[in-house]
């Protein structure tokens, strides 16, 4: 049986094994003799139950079980880290940081953009930003690891406080050289023998997108399937396929050699801004919140809506 409480040091080695690649590396990083790293993994995996990593010769990867867990040993480290610093910024008696825990798609756009509208007073010494999956940051905030959170909708979690909904368009992205390239709106239609780059996750993004296309009665000829943004408008750059997706990243970055194109039919992104239920707010906290609102309004169609109208 998997004990209630698992060892601090089994889990650093086996994060290090997985970050680094293999045990001699990590037992560099850790300040450990190899053997050392090899037992703490070994002990972790009879405690688990299972494998969680593949060992053939020096050449070390993560089992397909390894992989889920490497994400939950990640989140938990992280979260033992901001524990340790912030017992080291009482006894000092400095500020303590801000902790952001945001998807990918919004901590590389309207969070670069909120922190340049905080006001001065109220910008801390120290952020840690955390970019995650929409799932790690509400556990995240759950567990009070992080003060703030951005998460891609549905959200529905009584541990947290939503402040407010916003709710961008979708688009489809195209390399300049593409035959789309030259229209204003891109139809439903456009999209028929057309190889698609959608989000991967098919809870989120994906569910809208897929209920949208079958309304129209589209059929991709063929699928990428991307966990970010950012790496749909590189594949879309390289002309591999027609990207959709959502519009905030793009209000973000800078894009070059591709084309952004409004779609003739409708698919919402929708986001919340969180924070852990019945936790007082500090007022850097509060400003930053405000802050991220007034960035989101520079993406085109952007809505906020109240909590209490979460949309399904």
């Amino acid at each position: 049986m998997i004990p209630d409480y698992l060892e601090t040091r089994q889990l650093e080695a086996f994060v290090a094994v997985v970050s680094i690649g293999s045990m001699t590396g990590a037992a560099k990083a850790l300040g450990k003799s190899q053997p050392v790293v090899t037992r703490l993994i070994q002990d972790l995996e009879k405690e688990l139950g299972f494998t969680v990593l593949h060992r053939n010769g020096p050449r070390i990867a993560p089992t397909e079980q390894g992989i889920t867990f490497f994400a939950q040993a990640e989140l938990f480290l992280s979260g033992l880290r901001t524990i340790s610093e912030r017992a080291r910024s009482i006894r000092a008696a400095t500020p303590r940081p801000i902790e952001i825990a945001s998807i990918p798609a919004l901590s590389a756009s309207l969070l670069p953009l909120a922190l340049s509208n905080l006001a001065p007073e109220l910008f801390p010494q120290h952020i840690h930003l955390q970019s995650t999956s929409a799932e790690n940051v509400v556990q995240a905030v759950v567990a009070r690891s992080a003060d703030v959170g951005m998460a891609s909708l549905p959200l529905d979690n009584p541990g947290v406080d939503v402040h407010w909904i916003g709710e961008a368009p979708c688009v489809a992205v195209v390399a300049d050289s593409d035959p789309l390239a030259a229209k204003s709106v891109i139809a439903a239609e456009d999209l028929l023998a057309r190889r698609l780059i959608m989000s991967a996750n098919p809870f989120r993004l994906r569910m809208r997108i897929d209920e949208a296309l079958q309304s129209h009665g589209i059929t991709p000829a063929a699928i990428i399937d991307s966990n970010a943004t950012y790496v749909s408008l590189a594949l879309a750059r390289a002309g591999v396929g027609v990207a959709l997706v959502e519009s905030a990243t793009i209000a973000g970055l800078p894009i070059v050699g591709v084309r952004v194109i409004p779609l003739a039919f409708r698919v919402p992104f929708y986001w919340g801004v969180i924070t852990a239920s019945g936790r007082p707010m500090a007022q850097a906290i509060g400003g930053l919140i405000d802050a991220i609102e007034k960035s989101a309004r520079v993406i085109p169609g952007f809505v906020k809506h109240e909590p209490a109208t979460i949309p399904n």
